[in-house]
């Protein structure tokens, strides 16, 4: 048992707002440079939608992740012969077009026009070329489309899903959206890694953080292919890759991350927990079906006196052990099994969760008219049974979060909407009946988990969310003290293996 630790996220799908104060206050702090303008290392997507940038999820034609061939993981980008060939031209990597041309405004002209009838504006101007030039995208240019024929009938996701109910999400009263934050996964496979012919780009040991070092990255740009959900970016300016760093300058100080910290909806929380490095081989090539247990298997207890006993064997103090038993991110993912990774079927083993949103369940179609599921007798246990009547579908949450499993995702949503009848019963009615527990019960739930849930969910402290423990950096400089016996090379790997060090 290889034990080591990781810094985690999960985000509750259910309280976030659509605000964007996360994306403005990552923007702000880290990409505010040139070269990075159409840089957003935080971006939150309208779904259904078709992302930023514009269908990242079509591996077909980005090929990203991993899949498998003939029982072994290979990546979707290409192969060591075929990287080789692709050096100088990469057909995978995304255009400029599917981000957006970086603009601003000339607002000088508002000063300097010459004197006319008509009243001068300030005009827009590409920020790369300095062109004057028409807008036609930006970072979030689908906000709230949820039922638009452009944005929403392109998302992939929708694979799967019959085409009498995607007819009904385009209908005025079913239209429906959820908001999807999305920062790079800091991946347990991270397939950036292993595309990267210069080793430029690592999975640091201590929190997992994965990051490019700039003093190596030859701007191959490989990366920005071989990542599935588009989180590395090229900055035209410098000619290096760039990706979110987790804020880990804030983290070895004991802050929160800016998108963290910045959360108005508190739909965040960060955490650590501890991981069996032996296992991501086997996680990694799990059948389809069972990626996402798969993956769940390779995060230990932190109680489990042999898991910390190997934990401390790899070095990891008493502080870090005791942050990962009050992880929030741990009770979400393994002791409540409510968040899931997105999109498991990459094969990447993300490590940043998501708590499927639990949709308003209102109506169906029947002979093309609008029929309320509003019975006058105990709506709620009428409605806890007619999850498959979800104004977003359980295929489309399916195929974002279990690649494609309904049955993976369908526990959730009961366990969330017992919570939810649950803590309603108890406020507004003032008792609990039998058939609420029988509910409780029939959601594989109990009211002592309810109320955690509740707890953690609707009134969490800071405290509480954020729990990272101090970071040993001194121990990771020792690391280093021989610089020749941890020299790397690089190459492709033909006549020796390359190495990654620094």
């Amino acid at each position: 048992m290889n034990v080591r630790a990781h810094v985690s996220m999960t985000f509750h799908l259910d309280k976030c707002i659509g605000c964007h104060t996360c994306s403005v206050a990552c923007k702000n702090l880290w990409t505010d440079r040139k070269g990075t303008e159409y840089m957003w290392w935080n971006n939150v997507e309208t779904r259904p939608g078709t992302g930023y940038p514009t269908g990242w999820e079509d591996q077909e034609r980005f090929k990203g992740g991993w899949e498998k061939k003939n029982g072994r993981l290979e990546l979707k980008l290409h192969s060591r012969a075929r990287g080789l060939a692709n050096l100088f031209f990469n057909p995978a990597l995304p255009e400029i077009d599917d981000y957006y041309e970086p603009f601003t405004f000339d607002y000088q002209h508002l000063f300097n026009a010459p004197e006319s009838d008509d009243q001068p504006v300030a005009r827009p101007i590409s920020m790369i070329t300095g062109e004057p030039m028409n807008i036609a995208a930006g970072p979030n240019w689908d906000d709230d489309l949820g039922g638009s024929n452009l944005y929403a009938q392109n998302d992939p996701n929708w694979a799967g899903v019959s085409p009498e109910i995607q007819a009904q999400m385009a209908e005025i009263e079913r239209v429906a959206f959820n908001y999807l934050p999305r920062i790079c996964n800091h991946c347990l496979n991270p397939a950036c890694v292993a595309a990267c012919p210069s080793g430029a780009i690592y999975k640091r040991a201590e929190d997992g953080v994965v990051l490019v070092n700039e003093n190596k990255c030859k701007g191959w740009r490989m990366c920005v292919a071989a990542c599935p959900y588009k989180k590395v970016y090229y900055n035209w300016a410098t000619g290096k890759s760039e990706k979110c760093i987790l804020c880990f300058p804030r983290l070895e100080t004991g802050q929160a991350p800016a998108c963290f910290h910045s959360c108005v909806g508190r739909i965040r929380y960060l955490g650590v927990i501890l991981y069996d490095a032996d296992q991501i081989a086997t996680a990694a090539h799990a059948d389809i079906k069972d990626l996402v247990q798969a993956q769940l298997n390779a995060i230990l207890d932190p109680f489990d006196p042999t898991v910390i006993a190997a934990a401390k064997e790899n070095g990891l103090g008493d502080d870090w052990i005791q942050a990962a038993q009050a992880s929030p991110v741990y009770k979400f993912v393994k002791v409540w099994k409510l968040a899931l990774p997105l999109h498991p079927e990459y094969r990447t083993m993300a490590m940043l969760f998501y708590i499927p949103p639990l949709s308003p369940i209102v109506s169906s179609i029947e002979e093309g008219l609008v029929r309320l599921e509003l019975p006058p007798e105990k709506i709620d246990f009428e409605l806890f049974n007619h999850l498959e009547k979800a104004r977003l579908p359980l295929e489309y949450l399916a195929n974002l979060f279990a690649a494609g499993n309904v049955e993976v995702v369908k526990p959730i949503l009961r366990k969330l909407l017992a919570v939810r009848i649950y803590k309603r019963r108890q406020s507004v009615e003032g008792h609990m009946d039998e058939a609420t527990l029988r509910l409780v019960e029939a959601a594989g739930t109990t009211p002592e988990e309810i109320e955690a849930i509740y707890q953690l969910t609707a009134k969490p402290t800071l405290a509480e969310r954020f729990v990272v423990p101090p970071y040993h950096r001194e121990m990771a400089v020792e690391v280093w003290n021989d610089p020749l016996a941890h020299k790397g090379e690089t190459g492709v790997g033909f006549i020796e293996l390359p190495v990654r060090g620094d």
